[in-house]
């Protein structure tokens, strides 16, 4: 942070992982190949108000936040509210604010993510909470809001969102709008996780819960389309209209680069793990891209997929290691110690471009406020307009393998300033007529 890494990729908010207590022994079990780990990622907590030793103190994570206040750059916090560890106290002193673990068929009720979403358990040492419970609820909003309240946070990343009743959300919503919001006057962002159907993402977005949620199903066809040379941009134009369909075209919705429970994109782009496997099984069972990708024109797939969330209605997010191209498969794969130094000629071109994409980002009002007109939606090229209020931002993609020339119909308007190109690639404009070069795999932004 004192570096200032962050101030030079254009980064103005982090995303802590959960730092509550975990517990030191190994719970959990992986099969294949027969595996026990521990709580290394802080899904389990044993602890709803201390910091894990293990990452830290207390005053530490204050001096973090304070010092990344100082450089205008909010941290918001990763807050597991749908279980706890069996080794938690609530869950030892008070087994009955916990779902049933055993269906009446007599099943188990564990990872049963749609039919049994409110109640199921994500292992048998994690009790779900009972959160339609005001006994439940009540001290685990008071828990949350200790966090934001105890080390000015700036807002919450959700885990397991679509697992929790809306009561909880709309009690937690409340206490921080009352207790912190408004006696402030400030903002705090709220955004969740949730896999399902648009239609169920956007239950929980709303003035009394999320203010976003991860669109995975934006993110699910990106990563397809650009990894994949038989995947059109007719998939994501699509998926992405449908998003604004049920989130609004001027939405708080978060687009990653990656996650915690997806392979490295990179590694899908370069080949190195296939679509048709399991992801998680290629992380245990081989190396995955060692440290760089088999096929170096990922990279430059890697910023198509960055560009077009730093250049889409909404929040870009970027998943760490993403800004020089880390490879691996999915968890814990996808979590390897990340490197600052060393690093290769492509990985260099990725964090240049990510901090010229994000540092644009946060200078454009049309990409923060402007209308989404798609100009060319084809198999291999995408293009589409940002506009507000004179300001225009053009973004062009090419899957081809060799540069192309595009002529593309602005609608006529009176521009503010002449164009220019972002990464200074070669292109003409006269009478809302713009012709622009799109290097190979590549993308091109031109800005007035």
């Amino acid at each position: 942070m004192k570096e200032g890494y962050f101030d030079s990729l254009g980064i103005n908010t982090i995303w802590l992982s959960p730092i509550t207590q975990n517990p030191e022994g190994a719970y959990g079990f992986w099969k294949d190949p027969k595996t026990k780990f521990s709580g290394y990622h802080g899904y389990w907590p044993v602890s709803s108000s201390k910091v894990d030793y293990r990452y830290g103190t207390s005053q530490e994570l204050k001096d973090l936040i304070e010092e990344a206040h100082k450089r205008n750059i909010n941290v918001i916090l990763d807050y597991v509210a749908n279980h706890v560890h069996e080794e938690h106290p609530l869950y030892k002193q008070h087994q009955e604010w916990a779902t049933e673990l055993y269906l009446p068929d007599g099943s188990l009720n564990t990872e049963r993510w749609d039919d049994h979403r409110l109640t199921t358990w994500f292992d048998t040492f994690l009790p779900t909470l009972n959160l339609e419970n005001p006994e439940v609820y009540e001290p685990m909003t008071d828990s949350a809001l200790f966090w934001i309240k105890e080390y000015n946070l700036d807002g919450f990343r959700h885990d397991a969102t679509k697992h929790i009743p809306e009561i909880f959300w709309r009690t937690l919503t409340y206490k921080l709008k009352k207790d912190v919001m408004f006696p402030k006057n400030i903002t705090l962002y709220q955004v969740g996780e949730t896999y399902g159907s648009r239609e169920l993402i956007a239950s929980y977005v709303g003035s009394g819960q999320m203010d976003g949620q991860f669109d995975f199903n934006v993110y699910d066809d990106a990563v397809a389309t650009f990894a994949r040379p038989d995947v059109g941009f007719q998939r994501l134009n699509n998926s992405l209209e449908e998003s604004f369909h049920y989130y609004g075209v001027h939405n708080m919705m978060s687009y990653i680069s990656g996650n915690q429970d997806r392979a490295r994109f990179i590694s899908y782009a370069a080949g190195d793990i296939s679509f048709e496997e399991d992801s998680k099984i290629a992380g245990w069972k081989r190396k995955v891209g060692e440290r760089k990708p088999s096929d170096e024109t990922a990279y430059d797939k890697l910023i198509q997929l960055i560009a077009f969330n730093a250049t889409i209605p909404g929040i870009p997010v970027l998943y760490y290691g993403d800004e020089i191209g880390m490879t691996g498969g999915n968890d814990p794969d996808n979590r390897r110690m990340m490197r600052f130094q060393d690093l290769s000629e492509g990985e260099k071109m990725v964090k240049e471009k990510t901090a010229a994409l994000m540092k644009f980002r946060k200078s454009s009002m049309a990409l923060m406020y402007g209308d989404f007109i798609p100009l060319r939606v084809e198999n291999k090229v995408y293009a589409y307009l940002r506009s507000y209020f004179g300001q225009d931002v053009v973004v062009v993609f090419n899957k081809e393998p060799e540069e192309v020339t595009l002529k593309l119909d602005l609608p006529q308007r009176d521009r503010k300033g002449q164009f220019k190109a972002l990464f200074d690639g070669r292109f003409s404009y006269d009478n809302s007529k713009l012709i622009v070069d799109v290097p190979a795999n590549g993308i091109e932004i031109i800005y007035n």
